[in-house]
């Protein structure tokens, strides 16, 4: 008899389907949620934790964590939702256990921090499979920016604007007010803008630069045109 092949997913099935079915034990339906929500969830990790390794073995370990916990899943809320909820649970443990960590030993100063690869995909609307380098210089400062935003704000701005959470979603995975999730979500912005403003502002001085090789070529072109009869 020829070996039968892995089982394999309804790719469109709804959530809450392949939710059942991964609680029965079926990897190929919890394999499909893993690849249907894997950005989303790293990302939620990668806001808090600010690490890309660090934002993956916590994403790793939150898989596990619902995986054990899915037969009892009674899709009151997306699952979507609750994957999130599970994911920032586990990064802001490891957030807290980092804090406490660095307390009593100095940890190295973290300015540098790798960025957020596929963030301009859903904050700028991606569209071509290779992106300028206008895009990609653009994506770079964004994320940078971001990642300088302080913690409370940052998770909230990625969950709402990135991953376009509503209100109460957000404040569920959080477990924190709406109103709370607004006000911050206002403040990210407008740090957001403050950020970039002063960027660009920086940038108007070397707008249109005309030292170095430009002005030698000029100068050079005219006082030979005068040497001329």
């Amino acid at each position: 008899m020829k070996p039968q092949p892995a089982p394999t997913a309804d790719p469109n099935a709804p959530d809450a389907e392949l939710a059942t079915r991964a609680g029965k034990g079926d990897a190929a339906a919890f394999e499909a949620l893993m690849r249907r929500h894997n950005r989303t969830l790293f990302r939620t990790a990668r806001a808090i934790l600010r690490d890309d390794a660090e934002a993956e073995d916590a994403l790793q370990e939150a898989y596990l964590q619902a995986y054990r916990a899915l037969p009892g899943f009674r899709a009151e809320a997306r699952f979507s939702t609750w994957m999130v909820r599970i994911v920032a649970n586990e990064a802001l443990e490891r957030l807290r256990k980092e804090t406490r960590r660095a307390q009593i030993v100095p940890m190295q100063s973290a300015d540098a921090t790798p960025g957020l690869e596929e963030l301009a995909d859903t904050a700028m609307n991606h569209q071509r499979p290779e992106p300028s380098a206008e895009r990609a210089e653009m994506r770079r400062l964004l994320e940078t920016q971001i990642d300088a935003l302080p913690d409370a704000y940052r998770t909230v701005f990625m969950l709402r604007a990135v991953e376009e959470l509503s209100v109460e979603e957000v404040a569920a995975v959080l477990e924190m007010p709406e109103a709370t999730v607004r006000t911050r979500f206002f403040r990210a912005r407008s740090l957001l803008r403050e950020a970039l403003a002063q960027r660009i502002d920086l940038a108007y001085a070397d707008a249109f630069a005309f030292a170095g090789a430009r002005c030698d070529r000029i100068v050079a072109a005219v006082l030979a045109r005068l040497k001329q009869p």
